[in-house]
């Protein structure tokens, strides 16, 4: 796609809920999950704390929805949290949420494609050994997805997500109506006891409260993923204010909605979860070999009839897609912000390019390159990623919040107009309560995960961090190495141009090296040899004179067979004698069609060429020879991504002004 056409990728709410507000949708999937298995730790004496606590996370959802909507508002630029906390509270705390969220899209990824994973093996248990090998194939089904285009993956994964909110919605409205009728659906696990835990037996006090906060905090995923929209902005058709916050809008209220009916029955089909099967009672066989099936899935089969009626695959597949394609988020999310970083200098340059769909490819590639990494060393254990998840986020709503509240404070010194100040103060108190409220998540989330796991969070978090201050560093310090202070003695000529062609042995890439380098006209002009063996030192020199070569070949003696050392040596004992000098090195190479042919020619010329650039004044041309295989890069291909950007052969080439699909 041409870089103009990217008003084309622009997205309408309908698209934008699926492709941002996939995350949090789908966080209701495993967000029950998460309190009942911290609440199972005491046993099932525990489990009354469950609508408290959901009631909990709806509230800060609200507090954040509506918080979030402001940020929208304000600035419509993009770059969310990142840019608000950038602008209030300055580029150090700006970077500490950059690298908060970059590394929470990354446990996005991971925790949500693991428990999708985790959906497809409760309707199929037999395809619990191939876990690990499923969550990275599906990881890289969605990097082929999102490196098509945002507009192309939003399509695809439209239907995904609208099947599972309805899907759900079905199953909450049957099973409460069933409930209403006195037809309660009982799970599959309700006959079981639980055994509590050992070290939560018997819990009081501050043990207990630190219990019920654990399962707080773990709840809290619901809200991975609510700030995606406030960093998509860009994204959005016009006005795109008003649709983002739309968009926002509808995502919170359908997430609470579907929350709210999960939880409730979960409760009422008395669901019973352990992080550990061999703790429920009664169970028969062999507890070890025993896989408990998720929440949704259990209720979904008492809902609908047991585990083999339709009702309960229409639920499991729609979970499980939406799931997987809840990392889509994390997809637009983290290319997106890396982009920003990247153009303000944090992240390598490369991150804010655009590729062929006008994605951000490499942002895109390197998202889903680590996610893989983080599946394969936790085995896709949904228990183990999810400690390691939620951190981040709450670090960028609370700063966030904070920065919206200074916003809001600069905007009321200036205004003057009653209406606009009545609701700037209504704007700041939600800001402030959101930043109170999901301050206080932060310090539970810290309290309650760090040992178990969030403490590499914190780790990885601490070097992104530091890693882009470095970047930062090195480019400001390039830029002003680079900087013009004296444009006339920048453009000061040298007082010599000395010509250096390299040769090896007598053949048509020298002859041509020669006449290029004679082409030049330099002031002085030589041919360098390096005598590894005297005889074949010799019968160079032989046919040189018999050509009738009339450019002086200069013999180099290395007894200790080196040829790139004494090559460079010389070079520089030139520049030493003659520092206002620019030396021209001209090196012959082979051009080869085949990447194995590369590894049988033109390793000398990559030494040389190597050491040479790290010496002041020289310049190196590569002067190219085209072998026969070469031809074969000429063929005509299978597209791949980058390719006509890079020049490569496409095919017939297309007429200026027409579009490329």
């Amino acid at each position: 796609m041409r870089s103009e056409e990217l008003h084309e990728t622009l997205l309408p709410k309908r698209l934008a809920l699926p492709i941002f507000a996939s995350d949090p949708l789908s966080s209701v999937a495993y967000a029950t999950q998460e309190i009942l298995l911290v609440l199972t730790l005491g046993g099932l004496a525990y489990l009354h704390f469950t609508p408290w606590i959901a009631a909990a996370v709806v509230a800060l959802m609200t507090v954040v929805v509506l918080s979030y909507r402001q940020v929208v508002h304000a600035y419509p630029s993009g770059g969310g949290s990142y840019e608000v906390v950038s602008t209030n509270l300055g580029p150090t705390a700006g970077l500490v949420v950059a690298a908060s969220l970059l590394v929470d899209y990354l446990m996005t990824v991971a925790v949500s494609v693991a428990s999708g994973v985790d959906n497809i093996i409760s309707a199929v248990p037999r395809l619990a050994d191939h876990r690990v090998l499923m969550a990275i194939g599906f990881v890289a089904v969605l990097t082929a997805m999102n490196l098509r285009g945002v507009r192309e993956s939003g399509r695809a994964f439209a239907a995904p997500t609208y099947l599972f909110i309805s899907g759900v919605l079905v199953m909450v409205v049957t099973g409460l109506i069933r409930y209403a009728l006195g037809d309660a659906p009982v799970a599959e696990s309700a006959r079981y006891g639980v055994a509590p835990d050992p070290s939560d037996a018997h819990l009081t006090g501050l043990a207990l409260l630190m219990l019920v906060l654990r399962a707080f905090s773990s709840g809290c995923t619901a809200l991975t993923g609510v700030e995606a929209i406030s960093n998509g902005v860009p994204a959005f058709r016009k006005p795109k204010s008003r649709n983002a916050a739309e968009t926002l809008t509808a995502m919170g209220a359908l997430a609470i909605v579907m929350f709210v009916g999960v939880t409730a029955l979960a409760l009422i089909t008395k669901v019973h979860i352990t992080d550990d099967a061999c703790r429920l009672t009664g169970l028969t066989g062999d507890c070890g070999s025993y896989t408990q099936r998720t929440v949704i899935a259990q209720i979904a089969a008492a809902v609908f009839g047991g585990e083999h009626s339709v009702g309960f695959y229409v639920i499991q597949a729609a979970t499980a897609l939406v799931l997987i394609l809840a990392a889509n988020t994390a997809f637009n999310g983290f290319p997106l912000l890396a982009s920003i970083l990247a153009q303000h200098r944090y992240l390598p340059h490369q991150l804010h390019n655009r590729g062929d769909r006008l994605a951000f490819s490499n942002g895109i590639l390197a998202l889903a390159i680590v996610a893989a990494l983080l599946l394969w060393g936790f085995k896709a254990n949904v228990t183990s990623l999810i400690h390691l998840y939620i951190l981040g986020v709450f670090t960028a709503f609370t700063l966030s919040q904070l920065g919206m509240v200074r916003h809001w404070n600069s905007e009321l010194r200036t205004e003057r107009d009653p209406a606009p100040r009545r609701r700037h103060h209504t704007a700041r108190v939600i800001n402030a309560l959101g930043a109170v409220v999901t301050g206080l998540v932060l310090v539970i989330v810290l309290a309650t995960k760090f040992t178990e796991g969030a403490w590499l969070a914190v780790l990885a978090a601490i070097v992104l961090w530091v890693m882009m201050r470095g970047i930062r560093r090195h480019y400001d310090a390039t830029s002003a190495e680079l900087a013009v202070t004296d444009p006339k003695g920048e453009l000061t000529l040298p007082s010599r141009v000395l010509g250096i062609v390299l040769v090896s042995t007598l053949h048509k890439p020298t002859l041509r090296a020669l006449a290029y380098a004679h082409a030049f006209r330099p002031d002085r002009l030589e041919a360098l040899t390096v005598s590894v063996d005297r005889a074949e030192a010799a019968a160079l020199l032989r046919r040189w004179e018999e050509y009738g070569i009339d450019i002086p070949l200069k013999i180099i003696d290395s007894p200790y067979r080196e040829v790139t050392r004494p090559v460079v040596e010389y070079v520089r004992s030139i520049r030493r004698e003659s520092p206002r000098d620019i030396v021209a090195v001209f090196i012959p190479e082979y051009v080869v069609g085949h990447w194995w042919e590369n590894l049988l020619h033109n390793q000398s010329a990559l030494w040389l060429k190597n050491r040479l650039l790290f010496t002041p004044g020289v310049m190196v041309t590569s002067v190219p020879w085209q072998l026969t295989s070469s031809a074969h890069a000429d063929r005509p291909a299978a597209r791949a991504p980058g390719s006509f950007r890079r020049g490569e052969p496409q095919g017939p080439t297309p007429r200026a002004g027409t579009r490329h699909r």
